[in-house]
């Protein structure tokens, strides 16, 4: 078995991150390929790998997958008994659902707040439609702690694709401070915890 991820610079690359966090969840080694992105041959790079044109791609023994949902999901199948997506149906069901909304929605909090791993950018004041996702974020960080999360600190218990899906939102909120209720809180700390979350900071610090 031969896995490669290849990523975007890791102070900024939201998705990249993502599907790193998934990656690192299944417990299988794999190789790192990181291209550095705002430079004038990105795009000219990651050709070269991804038919997208985009980070982040898995590639397994030639396997290519890109687009962070389609790895996610790929992962899981891959690795099921990593217990990337909930055993019960309905738990399941929703861990999907908001995926695939952070994965679709959210753009005010996008373009406002890009994510900056290494920064601490506190908004003198925050726009209504940022707002407006913050709150559902946290409702949505509730909602899956307070029906789901009775087996561990994440948003299902144990740590699934959900998880890495709004890791890089986690990261937001703690370098605008913005925001959240007390459960969302303690969700950012556990986050912010997770050995491959730190890894990924401790990188993207050195990398400058």
């Amino acid at each position: 078995m031969s896995l490669t991820l290849v990523v975007g610079t890791k102070r900024w690359s939201s998705w990249s991150l993502r599907a790193w966090m998934a990656l690192a969840a299944t417990g299988a080694p794999f190789r790192q390929v990181r291209i550095e992105l705002r430079q004038p041959d990105t795009k000219a790079k990651i050709l070269e790998l991804s038919p997208s044109g985009k980070v982040p791609l898995l590639d397994d023994d030639g396997i290519k997958v890109w687009d962070t949902l389609a790895i996610c999901e790929y992962l899981a199948e891959r690795f099921p008994e990593a217990g990337l997506w909930p055993k019960d149906r309905e738990a399941r069901a929703l861990a999907r659902s908001v995926s695939a909304e952070m994965h679709a929605g959210f753009v005010p909090l996008r373009s406002v707040c890009p994510m900056d791993v290494v920064e601490d950018q506190r908004l003198a004041e925050i726009p209504d439609d940022v707002k407006a996702d913050v709150a559902r974020i946290d409702a949505i960080w509730t909602e899956c702690r307070d029906r789901f999360g009775q087996g561990g600190p994440y948003l299902f218990g144990a740590f699934t694709n959900a998880d890495a899906m709004y890791a890089p939102v986690v990261t937001r909120f703690r370098t605008y401070n913005l925001p959240v209720g007390p459960v969302s809180d303690a969700y950012c700390d556990t986050i912010m915890a997770h050995p491959a979350m730190q890894a990924w900071i401790m990188e993207a610090g050195a990398a400058g």
